[in-house]
């Protein structure tokens, strides 16, 4: 695809974002997401055992700055070392750093209380959007994005996006299921990352294609 294809494909899931994004946090500041969010916790909790627990406690944990931190490292370190990309460093650091500093920014923006029934682990500070749905998106989407050129078979992209997808959902899904968010604080957190990494990826893109022609005129 060429630099306009790319632009207006950017344009869309941005447009898509933001437009998604301010629905829901108008929704949230006219209290009118109530029961939305009151029926999709409860069918969520509803499913609660000791086992279940431990599950989404272990997708919280993965979910986790420290964890994502150190699952950085190692992605750099893949990047770096192994496919010897140093562009694609540049875009995974802001990335991962340009979400978490957009959530802090929202959070204090929003000052959105967290659930206050039936938390099952406890949380200090804002609700909206939630860090770890951003944070999961993030991370996985900017692997599947970088990663996908150097896997072949379809089979195997299958699996990356599927992997992905998994993920996200299930570390989202676990912070409404231990009580520390609502699901529009997930939602919210998706479409907010989802902006943030449409347009740094854009600008991946824009400078990769400029560069690139400019070598093919210089006849390298």
């Amino acid at each position: 695809m060429n630099l306009k294809v790319h632009l207006i494909i950017a344009f869309i899931i941005s447009l898509v974002c933001v437009l998604g994004f301010s629905l829901i946090s108008l929704l949230i500041s006219d209290h009118k997401i109530i029961d939305f969010d009151s029926d999709v916790i409860a069918a969520i909790q509803g499913l609660e055992s000791p086992f279940l627990t431990k599950v989404m406690k272990f997708f919280t944990f993965i979910g986790s700055a420290p964890v994502v931190i150190i699952l950085s490292i190692f992605l750099l370190f893949f990047l770096y070392k192994v496919l010897h990309h140093r562009l694609e460093l540049i875009l995974f650091v802001s990335a991962i750093f340009g979400s978490a500093v957009l959530n802090q920014i929202l959070k204090l923006v929003f000052h959105r209380v967290r659930p206050n029934f039936h938390r099952l682990i406890d949380i200090a500070g804002y609700s909206f959007p939630s860090g770890h749905a951003m944070n999961a998106f993030a991370v996985y989407v900017i692997i599947s994005f970088l990663l996908w050129r150097h896997i072949a078979s379809k089979w195997g992209r299958s699996l990356l996006i599927f992997i992905s997808v998994a993920m996200i959902v299930a570390i989202g899904t676990s912070r409404i299921y231990l009580g520390v968010h609502y699901p529009s604080d997930i939602i919210g957190g998706y479409l907010a990352s989802g902006f943030w990494l449409t347009v740094a990826i854009l600008f991946f893109q824009f400078y990769k294609e400029k560069g690139y022609n400019k070598k093919y005129k210089r006849g390298e």
